[in-house]
């Protein structure tokens, strides 16, 4: 009974999808969604037994949304281009 409380106290401040949920939406199976919660792929909270995903969360997961480590790798990545292959990207643009 106390899971439910706390769990409808989480639903009225934002949208909580369960395992199933966004195993449907991911297109992969709630044991492939559980790994990705213990890997750290995706963010989840433990309510009683059962885990629930923000909503908001979630569109990192897809991609919709850049995290700041995939922003800095980014960076990062394009720094080194820039560094190692300068000169031929500016010669690549004057063309």
């Amino acid at each position: 009974m106390l899971v439910n409380i706390v769990y409808n106290a989480c639903m009225e401040n934002e949208k909580l999808l369960s395992t199933a949920e966004v195993a449907k939406i991911l297109g992969i199976s709630r044991v492939a969604v559980f790994k990705k919660i213990k890997s750290g792929l995706i963010k989840a909270k433990k309510i009683g037994r059962n885990y629930v995903i923000r909503n908001s969360d979630l569109s990192e997961v897809l991609g919709v949304v850049l995290s700041t480590e995939r922003k800095k790798e980014i960076e990062k990545s394009v720094d080194k281009t820039v560094k190692e292959y300068g000169e031929a990207l500016r010669m690549l643009g004057m063309e």
